[in-house]
């Protein structure tokens, strides 16, 4: 499939008579290539830095920015990410967590299953005890469309193996990546 051609006819559709826009298509579908990135990507070949060690208290990374498009509108969603695991032997480089991140944000997202992927895939290449993940973002398809509420943002969590069983390790990860 041309990217670039189906663009085209997106933007004589919008205006017939469109001038100076002979390489928006091009330039469109090079923007594409990058944003949508995420799928020729495999999250546990850009996180294969892995550490033995004896730490067993929870590692937090936090405020990690990333930028989306909602699969929904194709509109962005901009936000932060912090994620906590609680290691088992081994830790990841901490750059490592935020190419996770990066991985899955460069697709097509719903908020919902970006937290989960992040915290699965996080889980899937360490095996922690426990994995925990806060996402909070800025839906462009909500505040800059439709009802147009500025300043809005979702906030999703999701959490794995031990600290999704103990209440205490939730409330330690939330207290710090809020503090």
């Amino acid at each position: 499939m041309n990217i670039e051609k189906h663009i085209e006819a997106i933007i004589r559709t919008i205006d017939p008579d469109a001038h100076d826009l002979q390489r928006t298509p091009a330039r469109v579908s090079d923007a594409f290539e990058e944003l949508y990135s995420g799928y020729k990507h495999d999250p546990k070949t850009r996180a294969n830095v892995l550490y033995n060690s004896e730490m067993d208290e929870m590692v937090i990374l936090k405020n990690i920015p990333f930028e989306s498009n909602c699969e929904h509108h194709l509109m962005p969603m901009i936000g932060e990410v912090s994620v906590g695991y609680l290691p088992c032997g081994r830790i990841i480089g901490l750059s490592k967590l935020a190419r996770i991140v990066d991985c899955y944000a460069h697709r097509m997202q719903l908020q919902e299953r970006f937290t989960m992927e992040v915290a699965q895939a996080i889980n899937s290449i360490i095996e922690p005890k426990g994995v925990a993940v806060h996402v909070r973002a800025e839906h462009f398809c909500l505040t800059h469309r439709g009802v147009k509420k500025a300043g809005t943002h979702c906030v999703t969590r999701y959490f794995l193996g031990k600290i999704k069983e103990n209440p205490e390790l939730r409330k330690e990860f939330l207290e710090e990546i809020n503090a």
